[in-house]
């Protein structure tokens, strides 16, 4: 009995040491590969860099998408027990950039969209089958640089802002500017326009005015492995009439978890006292400028 035993516990000490060392040569094995990996991953960033480098076109474009759709029935805890409500927000972020030795043409696109319903089956005066917009943005810019040197170069801007979904291009905003712009690093452009004109569109008699005025545009746009993150700061500061002037700061950041999906959000904050001023209803200079926000959070889709 004492050498069954015996055979036993040397049995399992030999298939335990064995699984030891058996585990120990594949965690050995997996670090030897990890390393060629990453030998070979950081060859590859360094060739994709020097493609990067090259004249030609650059084009990408990511986005966020997030959405909700619930149905309730006879659900007695919340104050609409037999409701139907949704959500849906979309955001793009596309760019085309041809990037050349003595001239660079950078177009960008930004749309936020977003739509709600709540459908209350038990109130009649308090029911919307259909999805209403909310959030609802689009701007679209077109610049253009002949270079001096590597950080400087004499520019023309084109940018336009407005709706789309509700009230198209009442109020629309067009900049038409011209100066300079400063590319201090790889990913980040400076616009200092200081001969600029803002053009606003409206119909009816409205508070809203063009003006003459300065420009500046300041834009990050990089991608960090998985991470594709874009900051893009335009301000116009009137001549004419402080109240004239605006700014808009906007930021998306988009996490790829599984091949091109992820999780994004974005984030802006505006001021324009024109805006608020017809949203009130007042006249220009009564109205509260209260600062403008909006976020966005939901799946992300990297093209």
């Amino acid at each position: 009995m004492n050498k069954k035993l015996l055979l036993s516990a040397l049995l399992m000490f030999a298939i335990a040491f064995n699984f030891a060392q058996t585990k120990e040569e594949l965690e050995a094995q997996k670090a030897e590969k990890q390393a060629e990996a990453d030998k070979y991953q950081a060859e590859a960033d360094a060739i994709q860099a020097q493609i990067d480098a090259l004249p030609g076109w650059r084009i990408g474009a990511f986005g966020t998408i997030g959405g909700t759709l619930s149905d309730f029935n006879n659900w007695y805890a919340q104050g609409t027990p037999n409701n139907v409500s949704g959500n849906i927000g979309i955001t793009v972020n596309a760019f085309a950039n041809k990037i050349e030795e003595k001239y660079f043409w950078r177009n960008a696109l930004t749309t936020n969209l977003n739509w709600v319903k709540l459908d209350d089956k038990d109130n009649g005066t308090n029911t919307d089958s259909d999805f209403n917009p909310t959030t609802d943005v689009f701007n679209f810019s077109s610049l253009y640089g002949q270079r001096l040197n590597e950080k400087w170069a004499i520019s023309g801007l084109a940018e336009y802002r407005t709706t789309l979904l509700d009230n198209f291009n009442d109020p629309g905003y067009l900049d038409l500017g011209f100066g300079a712009t400063w590319t201090p690093i790889e990913n980040l452009v400076v616009v200092i326009h200081p001969a600029n004109y803002n053009f606003v569109f409206s119909s009816g008699e409205t508070v809203f005015d063009s003006s003459f005025g300065a420009k500046i545009v300041a834009d990050y746009t990089r991608e960090f492995g998985a991470i594709n993150f874009k900051s893009n700061f335009s301000a116009f500061q009137s001549y004419k009439d402080s109240d004239l002037s605006n700014w808009t700061w906007t930021n998306s950041f988009a996490y790829t978890l599984w091949k091109m999906i992820g999780i994004g959000f974005d984030f802006a904050l505006r001021s324009n006292k024109q805006e608020a001023a017809n949203a009130q209803g007042v006249d220009l200079g009564d109205a509260d400028n209260k600062l403008q926000s909006y976020y966005t959070i939901g799946l992300s889709y990297a093209f």
